[in-house]
């Protein structure tokens, strides 16, 4: 990733990659987009952002291509999924939305293939997953959702492998981490899940490295964050975890790079940006924020090349 940004800096053009935290509760319902550029995480809003205003959606991306926010809550549940066109930040929105309306759902992504909404709440907690073709952004519902319906669970992916839904809540919180094997859609479960059960959690990854569940509440807000290695979905907590306990943020990465956790209610809202290193899993604060505190929101990333 390095040898790449020096490249681009010689050829006088440097990376587009960016991260984009959209939506959520600010006090009032958000329809906010800020996009952070990589690699000097500079912070921009922008003049398009979700097609209405609605708190707790899910996103995922196509690196390279386009990044979807789908679901949400306004006066009541949506179905829509927003695309926003990584060349030029243009949105559109899908003809074919989720399967129902659905918040308190989560998202991960196999880019350049398909991306995934799993979990929430419609009339009640859900199991299902809906899957989009990145191909024409056609949808369909796996035959095997989610191992139990839940809402407030997070997710994340190692793309082109598998992806991973974990915690939430049912009757009460879970730890499970449920994961998809992409080259048939087959589920199973970690034996080794959260380090405590969770809810309103967020996730991201170094794709080909390890994923990261950070943030949510337990008994309190906590600011943990667990790491699962893509090698063997072996387990460890960082001994580093956010800058403050906090539940509902959201969480996207520059795979390869750093992995971002933003936003986010430790008793109010709060703009605050987590930077975590992958070299060392080191934590750094972003000196710019999010544009307001806000939290129930969601995020995706283009990461260009995914490592």
């Amino acid at each position: 990733m390095v040898s790449t940004w020096l490249n681009s800096l010689v050829s006088g053009t440097l990376p587009t990659g960016a991260g984009y935290f959209g939506g959520g509760t600010t006090g009032s319902v958000a329809s906010t987009v800020d996009k952070f550029t990589f690699p000097n995480d500079s912070r921009t809003t922008l003049g398009t952002g979700l097609s209405s205003a609605r708190l707790s959606p899910a996103a995922m991306a196509n690196s390279g291509t386009a990044g979807y926010f789908g679901g949400g809550y306004t006066s009541s549940a949506v179905d829509t999924v927003d695309k926003f066109d990584f060349s030029d930040d243009s949105r559109s929105t899908l003809g074919t939305g989720l399967s129902a309306a659905n918040y308190y759902l989560a998202a991960m992504a196999n880019s350049g293939t398909a991306g995934y909404f799993g979990g929430g709440y419609t009339s009640g907690n859900v199991d299902t997953v809906d899957k989009f073709a990145f191909s024409d952004d056609s949808r369909s519902t796996l035959g095997t959702g989610l191992s139990s319906a839940r809402r407030y669970l997070a997710a994340m992916a190692n793309s082109g492998t598998a992806g991973y839904f974990g915690g939430g809540y049912t009757s009460g919180n879970v730890s499970t981490v449920d994961k998809f094997a992409f080259s048939d859609d087959s589920r199973s479960t970690l034996g080794t899940g959260l380090s405590a059960a969770n809810r309103r959690p967020a996730g991201m990854a170094n794709s080909g490295t390890a994923g990261y569940f950070g943030g949510g509440y337990e008994a309190a807000s906590v600011d943990t964050v667990d790491k699962f290695a893509f090698s063997d979905d072996s387990r460890s907590t960082l001994g580093t975890g956010l800058s403050s306990a906090r539940y509902s943020p959201a969480g996207m990465a520059d795979s390869g790079t750093a992995g971002y956790f933003g936003g986010g209610n430790t008793g109010s809202n709060v703009d605050t940006v987590d930077k975590f290193a992958f070299s060392d899993d080191s934590r750094s604060t972003l000196g710019t924020g999010l544009s307001q505190g806000v939290s129930e929101l969601a995020a995706m990333a283009n990461s260009e090349t995914l490592a």
